[in-house]
């Protein structure tokens, strides 16, 4: 069932999501992406060593100092540790659950080197069984190509249109949607051409959200840092980053959005936490949060410590709890990289 639309309880899930501190792990990894996780580290993609993966990441002691939510896989949802599902632990340990709801993506049929984010037409249906099991909020990631007369204004605005229904449909059954539209680094673009696409994918991202009706106080911002592409030759410091990445969110996003959680996209951890770090730290009377929603940068430490052996769990917690609490740091700009190779 559709429920009324409660402002007041949207607005307090987002900010409970942003408080100073703290930030989102994303665990949604898609069968494919874990498949390549564990490879890496040569463990078996089963459903158990899944399970049991994530089971280590979520029973971390004392990670919720530094952990606002987690976004699950769908296979997730419906796991548990010690008869207790994954969202309930979580909830237990005062960690809002969250759920990434896209199904993946197809090759534009306009512009194949373009992709469509897919999964709108099941989605009321998934939102009713998310809620029935005690789901907060959700993600919907649409990616962006930067190329050769790419990307086009067609798919841009598909894309675009598709996450503002996503997040309409969220919020009518309760659930604070994250709307990530993500630049994507695999290019050889400079740092000005990252700036230039982000502002036009932002700029129609928030023109649809607004157009759909969407509650802006009730849903967070996942955009990319502003960087050139992996296989650029730019070379950009942390300021850099950081003023660009700035100067486009300020030109885009409404002040009513109550924080943004930067993804990853491929940068090292320490990159990561180094560029949510330099945001934070000369900025400190924005309108908004500036938080992370980071997958591979909280995991990849943590993956290489577990190697899929029970006897490495406790180094492996050590890792994310130092992963995460050095984000935590970051929050509020009183990180720095000698804090790497210390305890």
């Amino acid at each position: 069932m559709v429920y009324p639309m409660n402002h007041t309880l949207l607005t307090s899930i987002a900010h409970s999501l942003v408080i100073p501190g703290k930030g989102i792990l994303a665990a949604d990894e898609s069968q494919g992406t874990i498949q390549k996780r564990f490879d890496s580290i040569e463990v078996e993609n089963t459903e158990e060593n899944r399970r049991s993966y994530r089971e280590l990441l979520f029973t971390t002691p004392d990670i919720e100092k530094y952990i606002s939510g987690v976004i699950l896989f769908d296979e997730t949802v419906w796991q548990s540790s010690n008869s207790q599902s994954f969202p309930k632990l979580l909830e237990s340990r005062g960690i809002i659950p969250g759920i990434k709801v896209d199904e993946g993506k197809d090759p534009s049929p306009t512009s194949p080197d373009e992709s469509i984010t897919k999964g709108l037409e099941s989605l009321p249906e998934r939102l009713e069984s998310y809620v029935d099991a005690g789901l907060k909020f959700a993600k919907w990631r649409a990616v962006t190509v930067i190329g050769d007369n790419l990307p086009t204004e067609e798919v841009t605005l598909e894309n675009a249109k598709r996450l503002a229904e996503y997040a309409f449909l969220c919020q009518e059954y309760g659930l604070v949607p994250v709307v990530e539209p993500e630049v994507l680094m695999d290019s050889a673009h400079g740092i000005e051409r990252c700036e230039e696409v982000t502002i036009d994918v932002l700029t129609q991202v928030f023109s649809e959200l607004e157009r759909r009706g969407v509650f802006l106080p009730g849903i967070l911002l996942k955009p990319n840092f502003i960087v050139p592409g992996e296989s650029s030759d730019q070379k950009v410091t942390p300021y850099d980053v950081a003023g660009k990445t700035i100067r486009v969110i300020g030109k885009c996003v409404p002040h009513e959005v109550p924080g943004i959680v930067f993804l990853s996209g491929g940068l090292t951890p320490e990159t990561s936490t180094l560029y949510l770090n330099e945001l934070n730290k000369k900025n400190k009377n924005l309108p908004w949060q500036l938080s992370f929603s980071f997958g591979r940068a909280l995991q990849e430490p943590v993956l290489k410590a577990w190697a899929g052996k029970p006897e490495n769990i406790p180094v492996a917690q050590a890792a994310f709890t130092k992963r995460a609490r050095l984000n935590s740091l970051a929050r509020d700009g009183s990180y720095s990289i000698e804090l790497e190779t210390s305890q």
